[in-house]
C-alpha cells in the first residue's frame, strides 16, 4: 500500500461508497439471473407447488439435502430442486453442461403445465418466499433495462453499522483494519467470466454461500425482513394423471436421484471431515513491474468450504469487469484464480487485492503494480513480448482502427512568468494528421506530473483545433511544471513547459512572502491538523512564525486560531463546532510585520470519519419489500470504559498531539473524552481539558514546558459518569521530534540555453520528511539574491529560467521540512549564462585506434591491445568496436564483428576462434557523435597456443605528467604472464631518432610497481619507451613502444597543489585552463583508480577539482596523481610522505583550531570607587572581532550590572560591575572571535578567592565614599619620641575649618585642652611613660557636613608588645652612665633613665658572672633610678659591673668598675654612713601618742600619754612653757617601763592652758615633743599660753591632695598620669647627728623617710606633681647626692 501520512497511518477510513459499490455488483448480477430465470417462474409451473410444500418442510430440518421424505407426496427430486430455489440461487444458466437436467426441467414443465391452475396457490408462495429471501423480488423483476448500465445508476447502499455487538468476518491485516467499524464484503459472480453455474454442486454452493451472505449482512446491520405470510389453509389440488405423465414423473425423479447420489459423492470426496472451512490462499498473489502499455495477469489459490467466491478490488474498490471492457478478466477454476490487465497505463498503478469469503469468514491478499515508461526509441516489440507486437505509435483508436496519429504542437507556450493574483493563460495548437473528424481526442493537463481537474482556480478550453488552461487568479500553489497531453487511442504526445508565479507585493514593506499549500488532515468531530509550506521570500528578516486563521463557511468572519506565531508547519486546531465547515489559510510574520494570507485551503466538515463518509455515500435500502430497523434499546448507567492504543502522534517545543481508540464498552450514547496529564516520574495528574470533554479521539496538549517530560493518559465520559483511564502513554519530551535539515552540498551549476541554467545538489544528510528544496541565484558582485522558485521542488535538481545571457551568476539551495528552513548551502561556482550546445564546439567522431597487438594467444581465443585514438572528436570516447576476419593463404575474409556492446577497456579477449588459423583485426572507437573509422587492418597473428615461459608483453603503456626534465610512465600487466608469477618490469628508453641498438634500460632491477617516474631528461629532446616483463623464466617480449614524447613544460603548465583551509581540511587542488566541455579530472593514488571514496572526498567545479582528505593518516601515504581527459596531456602529481602528513596534520590543526592570541590572560582589578574590572588583551584584533561574556556557563550581557567593552584597536576587552555580590561567585569565562580563530581565558572567583576579592572591592568602595569628605591619608599609627614617649600620629586630607576630630580609648572620649590646628595634614596625640595601663584600642574620628571618617589603632597583645619593645629600647638608650653611691647598709651602683617599664627587663653581671640577687645583693627601682645595693661589702665584692638592659629584641650595656680607689672610698664612706645609722637608730625619741593642740573645756581632765624609745632608755623630763615642769597634785607625770609616759591634770583650769614639752634624752641624742593645750572658760574665754619659743621651727605635715571623683560617664584621663616625686624639708644636721633612716609605706604604699634630729622634726613623704615637671618643663629630678 502507498506510504500514508503519519496522521493516518493507523486510522485508515475507507469510504463506503465502496462497499455499496461492491454490494450493487453483487445485487446486479443477481438481477441479471434473475432476469434470465423470471420465465420460468413467471409462467407458474404448477410443479414447484409441490416443491413449495417440500420447502416448509425442508426449511424445518436445517435445509437438508436429503430430505425426500419431507415432501407430502415423496418427489425427492422436486424437493431438492425447489430447496436448491428456495435458497435464493440466481445463477442458472443454460449452458450445455447442464443440458440433461434442463431438459428434465423442460419436460417436466410441459407436462405439468395443464396443472398450473392446480398448483398456482404453491406458485404464488414460492414467488412470495422468493421475494422474502432475495435482495427484493420487485428489483429482479423489473431487471436492467441496459445491460451496461453502470453500478453507480442503482440506489442499493450500506446501511449504518448496528449498536450491537456481531461477529467480525473481516480478517485483514492490522495495517489496513478499519478503526470504526468493519467492511463486510458482498459480491456475486462475474456473469461475464463463469455465466450459469456448470454443475449441481455448485449451484448449491452458490446458493448457501449467498444465503450466509445475506443473512450476515442483514444480521450485522440490524435489519430483518419480516417474512410474507403464508396462507395457513393451503389447498391440495389431486388431480387424476394419466399413466404416460406417472411414468414420465417417475423416471424424472430416477434420473433426479442419481444426479443427487453422483453429487454427494463428489462433496464428500472434496471435503472428507464433512466439516465447513475458512477460506485459505494457498498461492497470494504477488506484485509486479512492468512497461507501460505491457500485460498483466495476477494468480491466486484459494482452499476453503464451502468453495470461497473470490473478488477483485483496485484500491479497495471492487473491480467492474462490464464498466471497462476487454480491460480486465477475471477467471475461476478448479480453485485457480486470475486477474489479467490488458495495455497496462500508470492509471494501472495501485494496490489490487484478492477478497475470498464463505460462510465461515473472509480473507484478503495484496500485490502491488508498477508501471514504467521508456522514454528512449525502443522497438515495441521488445515491450510487449508475449502480447500484441506493434511499433510505438500504432495502436487500436477509440474505434478499432489500426493507425498512427502524428500529434505535433504548434504555437507552443513558452516558459511563463506571473504573481499571485494575476490571470496567466497557457495555450497550443495540436495538430493531428491524419484528421479524421470523429476521433476526438483526449486533452490532458498536467501540474508536476497530477492530472488537473477544472476548478475555481483552473479553466480549461478545446476549441478541436487550440488546448487552453487559465489560472484565474494565480497563487504560489500553482507554480510547477504544466505539461499538457493530447491522447488518440493509444497514443499520445506531451508538451511541458515551467510556469513561475512569484510573491505578489506585500502590504508592509520587508513583510515575508504568503505561506502556501495549505491542506487540513485528519478532520475529526472538534479537531483537524492544518499544513503548510513555507514560502521563499522572508522580506530581509528571519521569519518569526505563523498565524492560522478559520471562517466557517458561509461567512466571511476570519478568527485567528493562535495567539503567539508558531515556527512548525503543522498546527492542531480546536475548538471546532461539530457539523459545521470551515476554511484556513496561514500568515506568515517577522518583525518587519505580517504577511498576506495564503490561499484559502479546501473546506473540511468537523465530523466524525464515519459520518463524513456516511454522508457522502446518501446510504439507503439495498433491497425492497418490508424492512424492520431493529435497534436494542440504549443500556442506560453504563459507565464508558477505557480508551485504547493512546499515543502520542506528533511532539513539537509548542504541542504534544495524541490519539487514541474509542472503548469497547461504551453503551450506545455518544462518549466524550478528558485528557490528563502528569510530569514524567510523578503521579500528580492533571486534567488539560477542563471545562469542555472533547469529542474527538484527537487531542493536541498545548501550554507545556520545552525539554521537561510528559505522561498522559485519557478518560471516556457518558451521561453515566467518568470511566477509568487509559493506560499511561511513555514519557515524551517537549521538543521538536523533526529536526531543521541541514544544507544541501555541491551545488553545481551547468549550462542549459542563454536564459537558464540547470543547477544539480545533492540531498542534505540524515533529511527527514523534506517538502522540497528553494533555489536562489545572484549574479556576481551584485550581492542581491533571488528567489528562483516559489514553490518547493521535489528533487536535487532544477532549470533556472529568466536569467540573462550573458551574465555570470552563482546559486545556492536550502531544504524545506515542516520544521523550517535549513541554512543555505555553500555558493556554486560563477557560471556565464550562455547555451550548452558543445560549449561552441561540434563534436565529431574520433580517428582510428593503432598499434593493434596480441597480448595473448590460445587455442581458441586471442587478447588484443590497441592504443587510444589521437584525435578523439571533442568529447570523451565512449567504447571501442572491434572485428576480425580469416586471412587464408594470405586472403583476407569477410569482416566480422567481435563485440556487440561496445568496450571500454583497450584490451578484449575475442573468443570462439578456429585453432591455427590467421585473423586480422581492426578497431573502432565510438563517442556521442558515432562511432569513427576503423583502424587499418593489423598484421596477421595466428591463433595458437602460446608456450613460452617467459610473460608477454605488457600493454597500454602511457606517458604522463611530462616536464622538462621528468615524466612518469604507466603500463598495464601482461595479459600473459607465463608459466610463473610476473617477478617484475624493465623499462627501456632511447631518443626518437636513435636507432635500435641505443635502447638502454631504466633500472636495474625489476620494479614491482606498474609506474615509474623517470628523471634527468634533456629539455626539448623527444623520446620513446618501453616495457618488458619478466618472471622466474626471464625477460619477455617487450610492449609497444610508446609514442614519441618531447621533454618540456608546456606553458600554463600547473601542479598539484596542497592546500589547507581555514577549517582545517587537507586537500590536494588542480586546475586546468585548457578544459573541453567533457573534460574530467580522474583522480588516482599510486596511479590506480581511486574507487574507495571513504578516504577522499573529490568535488569538481568547472576548471578546478579538489580531492580532500577525510581523516589524513598512514593510509593515505602515496603518490596522487590527477589527469584531465580530454586535453593534451594535462596531469600532475603529489606525493605524501610521512614527514609531509606530519607537516600537514600540525598545519591542519592549527587551521582548524586557530587561536586569538593572547597578550595577558583574564585578569581582575579593583578601580577607585570599588568597581570590580574583568579584563584581557588581545594581540591584535580585527574590526569584525567580537567577544562573549560568560559566568557559570552562561552567558552575559551588556546592561545595567555589566559594562562591557571591545576595542579591537589596542585589542583590550574587558567588562566593569559596579559591585560584587554573593551570588557573583564562580567562574568568569571571556570568549572571544575573530573570523574563525577563537580563545577563551577563565578565571575562577570562588572560596576565599571571592570572598577577598569581594572584601577588597567593598573596601575599596568605602574608601572612595570616605575621601569624599575629610578622611585619613595616612591611618592612625605611632612613634616614640626622643623623651621616649609614645605618640599617636595619622595625616588627614581634605580638611576644612569647620573639621573636628575626636579621640577615643577603649569607646571613652579623651578630652584635649588644645585644638587641633591640623597644620601639615598631621594629627598628634602624646602619651607620656607610656604603659601597660595605657594598653587599649585607640581611635580617632574625623567629622564635618561632608561626612565623617575613622581610625582606629589596636595596642594589645602583639601590637603592645611591639610598642613596648620600641618605648623599652628608647629608656635602654636613655641610660646614663653607671654611678657608685654609698649607703648607711653598703654601696649601690645606679643609673638614671627617662622612666622605668616593667617591660624593661634589668640584669647585672660581675666580673662576667650573672649576679645571683640575695638579701646581701639586691638590685630595684626607684623612681628613674635602677639600682644594685651591695649590703656590707667585702674584697670580693671588687670588680667590674654591668648593666644590660633588654627591650624585648636587643640589649644594651652600661658598666662601671668597683675596684681599687673607686672601692676603698665607697667603702669608708660605708662605713661612716652606718655609724650614723646606728646612731640614729638608738638615740632617744618620742615614737608617738601626743597630739600637737589640745583644746579642752575648763574643769575637765586632761590626759596625755606617749611611748618613748631609746638605747639606753632615755631621760624624760617636761616642760611648760619651755620651763621646767614637774608632778604636783593637780599634774601628774608618770614614766613607767622604761616607755610609757603620761602627762594627767585632773582639773584643768585656764591657769593649765600653755605648751608643754616632754624631752627625751640618752647617750645618742634628744628629743622634744611639743603639745599645746588650750583650756576653754566656761565663759568661753580662753587663755592661751604665752612664751612661745620663736626660734623653734615647727614642721607641720602636708596633706596629700586628694583626687576628686569623675564626672558619671566622663572618661578617666589615662593620658596624663601623676607622677610623684620626694620633697624633702630637713635642717641637715652636724655629720655625727646623722640618724638612721627608716623606711615605711604610708597608706597609699608610698614609702616615705623620717628624721629626727635635735628634736626638730622632719618627714618627707611623696606628694603629687603635675605632668607638666616632666614634659612641658622637661626637667629631670635631681640626683640625689649622699
Amino acid at each position: 500500500m502507498m506510504s500514508l501520512p503519519f496522521y493516518q497511518r493507523h486510522h485508515e477510513h475507507y469510504d463506503r461508497a465502496y462497499r455499496h459499490k461492491a454490494l450493487q455488483s453483487t445485487v446486479s448480477q443477481y438481477q441479471k439471473e434473475t432476469k434470465r430465470k423470471s420465465a420460468v417462474y413467471a409462467q407458474g409451473s404448477t410443479a414447484y407447488a409441490r416443491g413449495s410444500s417440500a420447502y416448509r418442510h425442508a426449511s424445518a430440518s436445517d435445509f437438508s439435502l436429503d430430505s425426500s421424505a419431507a415432501y407430502s407426496h415423496g418427489s425427492s427430486a422436486y424437493d431438492l430442486e425447489s430447496a436448491a430455489y428456495s435458497y435464493g440461487s440466481t445463477a442458472y444458466d443454460h449452458s450445455a453442461a447442464q443440458s440433461k437436467r434442463s431438459a428434465a426441467y423442460s419436460l417436466e414443465s410441459e407436462s405439468l403445465s395443464k396443472s398450473s391452475a392446480a398448483y398456482s396457490h404453491a406458485s404464488d408462495s414460492i414467488n412470495k418466499l422468493a421475494a422474502a429471501y432475495r435482495l427484493g423480488s420487485e428489483t429482479y423483476s423489473l431487471g436492467l433495462k441496459d445491460s451496461n448500465l453502470m453500478i453507480e445508476d442503482q440506489s442499493y447502499k450500506m446501511s449504518p453499522k448496528a449498536k450491537r455487538a456481531k461477529q467480525n468476518l473481516v480478517s485483514e491485516d492490522k495495517e489496513n483494519k478499519a478503526i470504526d467499524y468493519s467492511v463486510p464484503i458482498f459480491t456475486g459472480r462475474e456473469v461475464s467470466i463463469s455465466g450459469i453455474t456448470d454443475t449441481e454442486e455448485e449451484r448449491i454452493k452458490e446458493s448457501a454461500a449467498y444465503v450466509a451472505k445475506r443473512n450476515l449482512f442483514a444480521t450485522g446491520e440490524g435489519v430483518s425482513v419480516s417474512k410474507v405470510a403464508k396462507s395457513t389453509s393451503e389447498e391440495e389440488h389431486h388431480e387424476k394423471k394419466s399413466r404416460k405423465v406417472a411414468i414420465r414423473e417417475s423416471a424424472e425423479r430416477v434420473a433426479l436421484q442419481k444426479t443427487i447420489e453422483e453429487t454427494q459423492a463428489f462433496h464428500k470426496k472434496l471435503n472428507q471431515d464433512k466439516l465447513l472451512h475458512a477460506p485459505e490462499f494457498i498461492i497470494e498473489p504477488r506484485s509486479h513491474t512492468i512497461w507501460e502499455k505491457q500485460n498483466v495477469k495476477f494468480h491466486c489459490s484459494v482452499a476453503g468450504w464451502p468453495a470461497p467466491r473470490v473478488t477483485w478490488y483496485k484500491n479497495n474498490v471492487p473491480i467492474d469487469v462490464q464498466a471497462h471492457p476487454g480491460k480486465y478478466i477475471i477467471e475461476s477454476r478448479y480453485g485457480l484464480h486470475s486477474l489479467e490487465i490488458s495495455t497496462c497505463d500508470f492509471d494501472d498503478i495501485a494496490q489490487y487485492r484478492a477478497s475470498a469469503m464463505n460462510v465461515k469468514g473472509e480473507i484478503s491478499a495484496y500485490a502491488s503494480l508498477v508501471v514504467k515508461r521508456y522514454k528512449g526509441e525502443l522497438d515495441a516489440s521488445l515491450l510487449h513480448a508475449g502480447t500484441v507486437s506493434m511499433p510505438l505509435g500504432l495502436g487500436i483508436t477509440p474505434h478499432g482502427y489500426a493507425s498512427r496519429f502524428e500529434i505535433s504542437f504548434v504555437d507552443k507556450f513558452d516558459v511563463s512568468f506571473g504573481r499571485e493574483g494575476e490571470t496567466i493563460s497557457l495555450g497550443c495548437t495540436v495538430v493531428i494528421s491524419p484528421d479524421i473528424k470523429r476521433f476526438k481526442p483526449d486533452i490532458e493537463w498536467y501540474r508536476n506530473g497530477v492530472l488537473i481537474t477544472p476548478s475555481k482556480w483552473v479553466q480549461m478550453h478545446w476549441s478541436g483545433e487550440r488546448a487552453s488552461l487559465t489560472l484565474t487568479h494565480a497563487n504560489k500553489e500553482d507554480e510547477g511544471l504544466y505539461t499538457l497531453r493530447v491522447v488518440m487511442g493509444d497514443y499520445y504526445e506531451e508538451y511541458s513547459s515551467y510556469v513561475f508565479v512569484r510573491d505578489a507585493d506585500a502590504e508592509i514593506p520587508g513583510a515575508p512572502g504568503a505561506p502556501l499549500d495549505v491542506q487540513c488532515l485528519d478532520a475529526n468531530k472538534d479537531y483537524v491538523i492544518v499544513s503548510w509550506k513555507q514560502p521563499a521570500v522572508d522580506g530581509g528578516n528571519p521569519i518569526l512564525g505563523y498565524f492560522i486563521d478559520r471562517c466557517e463557511v458561509g461567512t466571511t468572519h476570519w478568527t485567528q486560531c493562535n495567539e503567539t506565531p508558531v515556527k512548525f508547519a503543522r498546527f492542531p486546531v480546536t475548538g471546532l463546532i461539530e457539523g459545521r465547515s470551515y476554511i484556513f489559510r496561514v500568515r506568515a510574520v517577522n518583525k518587519a510585520g505580517v504577511s498576506l494570507p495564503s490561499r484559502v485551503s479546501e473546506p473540511v466538515a468537523a465530523l466524525d470519519p464515519a459520518d463524513r463518509a456516511r454522508l457522502r455515500s446518501h446510504p439507503s435500502a439495498p433491497w425492497t419489500g418490508q424492512i424492520i430497523v431493529t435497534e436494542e434499546e440504549p443500556a442506560e448507567g453504563v459507565v464508558p470504559g477505557p480508551p485504547t492504543d493512546l499515543q502520542v502522534i506528533e511532539a513539537t517545543k509548542n504541542y504534544v498531539v495524541l490519539s487514541w481508540k474509542p472503548p469497547g464498552q461504551r453503551g450506545h450514547e455518544g462518549i466524550m473524552y478528558f485528557v490528563e496529564k502528569c510530569v514524567a516520574g510523578t503521579e500528580d495528574w492533571q486534567r488539560v481539558n477542563t471545562e469542555i470533554p472533547v469529542k474527538s479521539p484527537r487531542f493536541a496538549v498545548f501550554d507545556l514546558s520545552e525539554g521537561k517530560s510528559y505522561c498522559f493518559r485519557v478518560r471516556c465520559c457518558n451521561s453515566a459518569g467518568i470511566g477509568e483511564p487509559s493506560e499511561a502513554t511513555e514519557a515524551t519530551v517537549v521538543d521538536d521530534k523533526l529536526d531543521i535539515p541541514k544544507a544541501p552540498g555541491r551545488v553545481m551549476p551547468t549550462r542549459n540555453t542563454d536564459t537558464s541554467v540547470v543547477v544539480t545538489w545533492t540531498e542534505p544528510p540524515d533529511a527527514k520528511e523534506l517538502v522540497g528544496y528553494y533555489i536562489e541565484s545572484s549574479v556576481v558582485g551584485s550581492g542581491r539574491w533571488e528567489p528562483c522558485n516559489n514553490n518547493p521542488v521535489k528533487g536535487t535538481r532544477f532549470i533556472c529560467h529568466g536569467l540573462i545571457n550573458g551574465e555570470t551568476y552563482i546559486f545556492r539551495v536550502r531544504a524545506v521540512n515542516a520544521a523550517g528552513l535549513s541554512e543555505f548551502s555553500q555558493d556554486s561556482e560563477p557560471i556565464e549564462v550562455q547555451a550548452a550546445i558543445g560549449g561552441g564546439l561540434l563534436h565529431a567522431a574520433p580517428s582510428p585506434p593503432y598499434d593493434i597487438t596480441v597480448l595473448e594467444s590460445v587455442r581458441d581465443s586471442m587478447v588484443l591491445g590497441w592504443k587510444q585514438p589521437k584525435v578523439i572528436g571533442g568529447t570523451e570516447i565512449t567504447g571501442y568496436y572491434v572485428n576480425y576476419r580469416e586471412v587464408v593463404d594470405g586472403v583476407p575474409g569477410k569482416w566480422m564483428e567481435a563485440n556487440v556492446k561496445a568496450i571500454t577497456e583497450r584490451a578484449y579477449r575475442i573468443e570462439n576462434l578456429k585453432e591455427n588459423m590467421v585473423y586480422q583485426f581492426q578497431v573502432a572507437a565510438a563517442n556521442l557523435a558515432g562511432v569513427g573509422t576503423p583502424s587499418l587492418p593489423s598484421q596477421p597473428f595466428k591463433c595458437e597456443e602460446w608456450t613460452i615461459a617467459v610473460p608477454g608483453p605488457p600493454h597500454d603503456v602511457t606517458c604522463t605528467e611530462v616536464r622538462k626534465d621528468s615524466l612518469v610512465l604507466l603500463w598495464k600487466e601482461p595479459v600473459y604472464t607465463g608459466r610463473s608469477p610476473i617477478a617484475g618490469y624493465y623499462i627501456d628508453m632511447k631518443e626518437t631518432e636513435a636507432k635500435e641498438e641505443h635502447w638502454k634500460s631504466v633500472n636495474e632491477k625489476p620494479l614491482q610497481k606498474k609506474f615509474l617516474k623517470i628523471g634527468d631528461l634533456k629539455q626539448g629532446v623527444s623520446y620513446v619507451f618501453r616495457v618488458r616483463a619478466t618472471n622466474q623464466a626471464g625477460v619477455g617480449k617487450p610492449s609497444n613502444v610508446t609514442d614519441p614524447v618531447v621533454a618540456e613544460t608546456r606553458p600554463g603548465t600547473k601542479e598539484v597543489v596542497v592546500d589547507v583551509d581555514d577549517n582545517g581540511v587537507i586537500s590536494l587542488n588542480f586546475e586546468c585552463d585548457q578544459m573541453s566541455p567533457n573534460s574530467k579530472f580522474i583522480w588516482s593514488k599510486n596511479y590506480e583508480p581511486i574507487e574507495d571514496d571513504s578516504r577522499l572526498n573529490i568535488d569538481t567545479k568547472g576548471g578546478k577539482s579538489k580531492a580532500a582528505f577525510k581523516d589524513l593518516g598512514e593510509d593515505d601515504l602515496g603518490i596522487y596523481s590527477c589527469i584531465v581527459t580530454d586535453t593534451d596531456g594535462v596531469s600532475s602529481s603529489h606525493t605524501i610522505d610521512e614527514e609531509e602528513m606530519k607537516r600537514l596534520l600540525a598545519l591542519s590543526h592549527e587551521r582548524k583550531f586557530p587561536t586569538i592570541p593572547l597578550a595577558s590572560e583574564l585578569a581582575v582589578e579593583i578601580l577607585e570607587k570599588g568597581e570590580v574590572r574583568f579584563w584581557l588583551q588581545a594581540e591584535n584584533l580585527s574590526g569584525n572581532a567580537k567577544a562573549n561574556f560568560v559566568f557559570n556557563d552562561k552567558e552575559i550581557f551588556n546592561g545595567e550590572k555589566y559594562k562591557m567593552k571591545v576595542d579591537q584597536k589596542t585589542g583590550l576587552v574587558e567588562m566593569i560591575m559596579d559591585k560584587l555580590e554573593d551570588k557573583d561567585e564562580g567562574t568568569y569565562t571571556f570568549q572571544l572571535q575573530d573570523g574563525k580563530a577563537t580563545n577563551q581565558s577563565s578565571l575562577v572567583l570562588i572560596g576565599d578567592v571571592f570572598k577577598k576579592l569581594q572584601d577588597e572591592a567593598d573596601f575599596q568602595r568605602k574608601e572612595w565614599h570616605r575621601k569624599q569628605g575629610p578622611h585619613f591619608v595616612d591611618k592612625l599609627g605611632w612613634e616614640v619620641t626622643d623623651d621616649c614617649n609614645v605618640m599617636l600620629k595619622c595625616k588627614v586630607a581634605n580638611i576644612k575649618k569647620e573639621t573636628h576630630i575626636v579621640w577615643y580609648k577603649d569607646d571613652r572620649e579623651i578630652m584635649v585642652d588644645e585644638e587641633h590646628d591640623f597644620k601639615d595634614g598631621v594629627c598628634t596625640l602624646l602619651i607620656s611613660e607610656f604603659s601597660k595601663k595605657d594598653a587599649g584600642v585607640y581611635e580617632v574620628i574625623l567629622k564635618d557636613d561632608r561626612g565623617k571618617d575613622t581610625s582606629e589603632l589596636t595596642l594589645k597583645d602583639t601590637a603592645f608588645a611591639e610598642l613596648m619593645n620600641e618605648v623599652c629600647r628608647r629608656i635602654a638608650l636613655s641610660a646614663t652612665d653607671l654611678k657608685i653611691q654609698s649607703t648607711a647598709e653598703g654601696i649601690r651602683l645606679y643609673s638614671y633613665v627617662t622612666y622605668y617599664v616593667e617591660d624593661l627587663r634589668v640584669g647585672w653581671v660581675h666580673n662576667d658572672t650573672q649576679i645571683k640577687f640575695t638579701d646581701r645583693v639586691k638590685t630595684g627601682v626607684t623612681g628613674e633610678q635602677i639600682w644594685l645595693q651591695i649590703n656590707e661589702p667585702t674584697p670580693q665584692d671588687k670588680g667590674k659591673y654591668t648593666m644590660e638592659l633588654f627591650d624585648g629584641k636587643t640589649g644594651h650595656k652600661k658598666t662601671v668598675d668597683l675596684s681599687g680607689q673607686a672601692f676603698d672610698e665607697a667603702f669608708a664612706e660605708f662605713q661612716r654612713l652606718k655609724q650614723a645609722a646606728i646612731a640614729e637608730k638608738n638615740r632617744a625619741r618620742v615614737l608617738g601618742g601626743l597630739p600637737d593642740v589640745v583644746t579642752i573645756q575648763e574643769g575637765k581632765a586632761l590626759n596625755l600619754s606617749c611611748t618613748v624609745w631609746g638605747d639606753p632608755t632615755p631621760e624624760v623630763s617636761w616642760l611648760k612653757n619651755e620651763k621646767s615642769f614637774v608632778s604636783d597634785a593637780n599634774c601628774t607625770l608618770k614614766f613607767e617601763s622604761g616607755k610609757n609616759v603620761s602627762f594627767t591634770i585632773s582639773n584643768v583650769s585656764t591657769l593649765d592652758s600653755g605648751k608643754y614639752s616632754i624631752v627625751v634624752k640618752n647617750k645618742y641624742g634628744t628629743e622634744t615633743s611639743d603639745v599645746t593645750v588650750i583650756v576653754i572658760s566656761v565663759s568661753g574665754q580662753t587663755d592661751t599660753a604665752q612664751g612661745h619659743d620663736q626660734n623653734n621651727i615647727t614642721v607641720s605635715k602636708k596633706k596629700k591632695p586628694t583626687a576628686g571623683k569623675r564626672k558619671e560617664g566622663e572618661k578617666k584621663d589615662f593620658i596624663k598620669p601623676h607622677i610623684e616625686e620626694t620633697v624633702a624639708t630637713e635642717e641637715t644636721p652636724p655629720p655625727h647627728e646623722i640618724p638612721p633612716v627608716a623606711t615605711e609605706k604610708d597608706e597609699k604604699g608610698n614609702q616615705r623617710a623620717v628624721k629626727k634630729t635635735n628634736g626638730k622634726a622632719a618627714t618627707a613623704e611623696m606628694v603629687p606633681q603635675p605632668i607638666e615637671s616632666l614634659d612641658r618643663q622637661g626637667k629631670k629630678p635631681l640626683e640625689k647626692k649622699p
